[in-house]
């Protein structure tokens, strides 16, 4: 088995693209991955914020400080129009004529004289995910409204100094008992393992392909099984080959991540993040190597027993296609909100894992679950392999 292994790990170091997806790729892929989102973002909402949005107003007169304030603000542009039922207004939206309507009521004085609550509408298409337009028009309001509060409530009498506890009796402050760990663990932990898992994926799958249908097409399977060696050394060493690679990849991602967050938090002045990353112990890194552990060796037994089958390079990247499919289904439902690590996600396969690796980076994982998690893990990649040597011996799938 041993021979077999070193036999193939040479041959793997020879690759080039095996080079390429093992070891250059995980390096790259979080600055990269951090790199564009970070840019994206900030481009796009820069971009937001600079618009300058097109606004008709209806019966001005009637909020003269409130027209004078949405004039003067530095994002929005005065567009005169004639129409003023909502359905007119809405049509001119669509059609470009401007880009938000503000109705103010007609009779707004003489309801706020008589101490009477008014409906403004704002009329808008409220697709956008950035939705500025929307802040601007409620700062505004706020700063509107409290004026008119506290107008109105002089006028009745009231002490101008007691207005604020008139119109805020109490003032809720949030205690959170959530350290700074826990709450960007929170938030970038699901995300770390939904990067990790199909990393062991990704990083076996070329290796897999390789030494399955890659050995078929050049002819050197043959040559392999008439060695002295048993059937079950032969597939054992070159399933130890493929966890390898899936393992390197992952092993180096995880280095990579803990590097360049250092690098970006110190950079950027971010030291929250630094701080973070630097109380995740050594043995919170060595938990979610060892949950990775089992859950390559199932996908390396996956990978190979897929690439065996396969007659070409070809046909076995079809029939991996799916698998990737298989392992993000899981990992998306562990990053939906509401889901936590409990007795019984613990037993869902890859979802169990991903949770498991969010509470490692929180620092707020049951070692009672997560010894569960590994167990369960263990026994699936057990079935796995057993199957793929089973698989192995068979004449018909190694000769299709």
């Amino acid at each position: 088995m041993w021979q077999v292994y070193l036999k193939e790990l040479k041959e793997l170091l020879r690759d080039k693209k095996t080079l390429i997806f093992v070891i250059l790729l995980p390096i790259l892929i979080f600055p990269v991955i951090f790199a564009v989102m970070g840019l994206v973002m900030s481009s796009t909402t820069s971009k937001a914020m600079q618009v300058e949005h097109r606004y008709a107003i209806i019966n001005p007169a009637q909020a003269p400080e409130f027209a004078e304030a949405l004039y003067y603000h530095k994002n929005f542009t005065r567009v005169d129009t004639e129409l003023t039922e909502v359905d007119a207004l809405a049509d001119a939206i669509r059609q470009g004529d401007f880009d938000v309507a503000l109705v103010i009521p007609a009779d707004f004085q003489q309801r706020q004289s008589a101490v009477e609550q008014s409906e403004w509408q704002l009329i808008y298409n409220q697709s956008s995910q950035l939705d500025f337009m929307f802040r601007y028009f409620n700062e505004l309001m706020d700063k509107y409204t409290e004026d008119l509060q506290v107008n109105n409530l002089t006028q009745l009498g009231v002490d101008p100094d007691r207005l604020h506890a008139i119109l805020n009796p109490v003032d809720l402050k949030r205690v959170d008992t959530a350290d700074t760990r826990e709450n960007i663990g929170e938030k970038i932990g699901a995300l770390i393992a939904y990067i990790l898992i199909p990393l062991c994926l990704m990083g076996a799958s070329y290796p897999a392909i390789d030494m399955g249908a890659g050995e078929k097409e050049r002819g050197t399977l043959e040559t392999l099984l008439i060695c002295p060696v048993s059937r079950s050394a032969i597939v054992l060493g070159k399933f130890l080959i493929v966890l390898s690679t899936g393992l390197a990849t992952t092993l180096i991602t995880v280095v990579s991540f803990g590097v360049w967050a250092a690098v970006i938090g110190s950079f950027t002045g971010m030291d929250v993040v630094a701080n973070v990353v630097s109380s995740i112990s050594v043995l919170d890194l060595s938990l979610i190597f060892l949950m990775l552990l089992p859950t390559s060796a199932i996908f390396a037994s996956l990978l190979l027993a897929i690439s065996i089958y396969a007659k070409t390079f070809k046909e076995a990247q079809n029939y991996m296609s799916p698998l990737s499919i298989v392992v993000f289904v899981p990992l998306v439902a562990s990053i939906l909100p509401g889901v936590e690590l409990t007795k019984t996600t613990a037993m869902i396969p890859l979802t169990n894992v991903a949770l498991a690796i969010k509470e490692l980076i929180k620092g707020t994982v049951d070692y009672g679950l997560l010894l569960m998690i590994f167990a369960s893990t263990v026994v699936l990649a057990a079935l796995f392999i057993a199957f793929c040597v089973h698989w192995f011996q068979q004449e018909k799938v190694l000769f299709r």
